[in-house]
């Protein structure tokens, strides 16, 4: 029976001497060893990997010494031609003073194999097999550590996929993924074996570079990099086009913390891109604005929608020539605890690029449609509401049902919703942009451009989508009537709005001056300062309780 026991107990069953000779060895022992002479007699340690056999003689002469168990880690040779398995060994003293030992052992290869592989989980990206933020982050505090050591600098590069999210969005996630790992393979061939590659997520990589920090070594690495990625990507059966846009931020110059240089890099690939994308651009700070600003802002703003920091003001749009109030545009405000409103110029195009701009604008839509719903209460007129959408927000697949839920939750007519967009918005997919727009005047919904004169300006555009009103930009405005150049400017616009029949609201009008220019030149609609500056929900009924005219027809084309 106890032989049986024996047998069950564990994989490894020995009886030793004080000296580790083995003097009793359970068949299991055997079979796992392969042994093929006799166990008895020969000494334990022979079995086990020679850089631990000290380790476990004093594992053995511990267990003697104290009378209490004594467990180790080890690595048993199960044969000849077979692998090492890990084992956890325990030796216990035997009763009496014979100085005999017992030692149990269990196989955890599969366990320690687990461990490893949880490990390169945590640390590495499951899709690429490269390290991930977690490991980068340690990489680059060991980096900047030894730096200040041996005061040899570094450089860390960031590199973002141009033309990415085209393939995702067109192809699927699947080919997008087939991508990212030919484009991986094809980085670390370009990178020096002493650099260090890692993807931080979607198409954004980070490359640490020890010793890169003259233009010449930073030119020769990151151009490698670049020119690998222009080669086309032949990808599950399909022939695709990207580049790669990099900034470079250089230590101790640059930063001397991760986050700071993370940051700085991040700032000058974005630069990179501005700049004609598939380049590389060194961080400058006289060129490239701080970046740790805007981090501790984006942090700031997840927490300001939580707290409901944001919320609407509303500016009249007037008829030029009874000024009286046809709409009003929403502008989004936020204001921030104890350091005051927060220019939208800061904080829009950091939700563009966080994707927060997608709650913050459904937020907007609906709000205005509700909030334009009791300003006609009170009108007893027809008003309509001017609404900005943002780039991602205009492409984004649920864009148009959240348009569906704003008519529906306010209860307003779709014609008494205005969707102002940039020039831009519609020159990054003209295809894409053709058939939302198409969709969205089904409803009845009417599209005007924002800021028009500033952007693209393709004349092409207009003749092709469903466009009715124009907005001048308020720098064609500001020097009226005395500036020669935005007279013509104006003059164009409204001349050509007027044969396309579009309708113009004209900007950041403060002057009488103004006004007159624009109503000689039969300008629709005027917006600024001298009809009404952006005011409060509360402001705004208030208004319109007092005016009460009878109403002019809506902005139509």
């Amino acid at each position: 029976m106890l032989a049986s026991l024996m047998e069950a107990a564990g994989d490894i069953v020995v009886r030793l001497n004080h000296q580790g000779q083995i003097l009793y060895a359970s068949q299991r022992t055997i079979d796992l060893v392969n042994a093929r002479r006799d166990l008895i007699g020969g000494a334990l340690s022979e079995l086990v990997c020679a850089t631990e056999r000290d380790a476990l003689q004093a594992a053995l002469a511990d267990a003697l010494a104290t009378r209490q168990p004594s467990r180790i880690k080890l690595r048993i040779k199960a044969g000849d031609a077979l692998p090492w398995f890990d084992f956890q060994l325990s030796a216990y003293a035997a009763p009496g003073d014979s100085g005999e030992l017992l030692a149990v052992g269990r196989d955890v290869s599969s366990m320690h194999a687990t461990e490893v592989h949880l490990r390169h989980l945590a640390t590495h990206d499951g899709l690429t097999g490269l390290p991930n933020r977690a490991l980068l982050s340690d990489r680059l505090r060991m980096a900047v550590a030894q730096a200040r050591r041996s005061g040899h600098g570094f450089s860390v590069a960031a590199l973002d996929l141009d033309g990415f999210k085209k393939v995702n969005d067109g192809l699927g996630h699947p080919t997008g993924d087939a991508l990212l790992r030919v484009a991986s393979a094809r980085l670390i061939k370009a990178l020096r074996n002493s650099d260090t590659l890692a993807r931080i997520g979607g198409d954004e990589f980070v490359i640490i570079m020890p010793g890169a920090v003259s233009s010449a070594d930073i030119k020769l690495v990151c151009g490698r990099m670049i020119s690998m990625m222009q080669a086309p990507f032949e990808v599950q059966g399909h022939t695709l086009h990207v580049s790669a846009s990099v900034g470079v931020a250089v230590y101790p110059e640059h930063g001397e913390d991760e986050v700071t240089l993370l940051a700085h890099a991040d700032a000058a690939m974005y630069r990179a891109k501005e700049t004609g994308k598939a380049c590389c651009v060194v961080y400058d700070s006289t060129r490239i604005g701080q970046p740790e600003h805007d981090l501790s802002l984006e942090a700031a703003m997840f927490q300001a929608v939580t707290n409901g920091e944001f919320f609407l003001d509303f500016q009249p749009i007037v008829d030029a020539r009874s000024r009286q109030i046809q709409g009003f545009e929403t502008l989004m405000r936020w204001l921030r605890p104890g350091l005051g409103l927060v220019p939208p110029s800061r904080f829009i195009p950091i939700a563009e690029t966080n994707g927060l701009i997608n709650l913050l604008g459904a937020w907007a839509l609906k709000a205005s449609c509700v909030q334009l719903k009791s300003f006609q209460s009170v009108a007893k007129r027809p008003l309509y509401v001017s609404v900005n959408v943002s780039p991602r927000q205009f492409r984004q697949a649920q864009f148009l049902e959240l348009l569906d839920q704003a008519i529906a939750l306010s209860g307003i007519a779709g014609d008494q919703l205005l969707l102002e967009i940039t020039e831009g918005t519609l020159m990054t997919d003209p295809l894409q942009a053709e058939a939302i727009m198409h969709k969205i005047v089904a409803r009845k919904v009417r599209i005007a451009i924002d800021d028009f004169g500033t952007g693209y300006s393709s004349l092409a555009y207009l003749k092709r989508f469903p466009i009715a009103i124009l907005k001048i930009d308020r720098a064609f405005i500001k020097d009226l009537p005395g500036s020669e150049k935005d007279a013509a400017i104006c003059n164009a616009i409204l001349s050509l709005a007027h044969h396309l029949q579009m309708s113009v609201v004209a900007e950041g009008v403060e002057t009488e001056q103004q006004h007159q220019f624009l109503l000689e030149r039969q300008c629709s609609y005027i917006q600024g300062y001298l009809t009404g500056k952006p005011m409060s929900p509360h402001s705004v009924l208030e208004l319109l309780a007092a005016t009460g005219i009878p109403a002019r027809p809506v902005c139509a084309a």
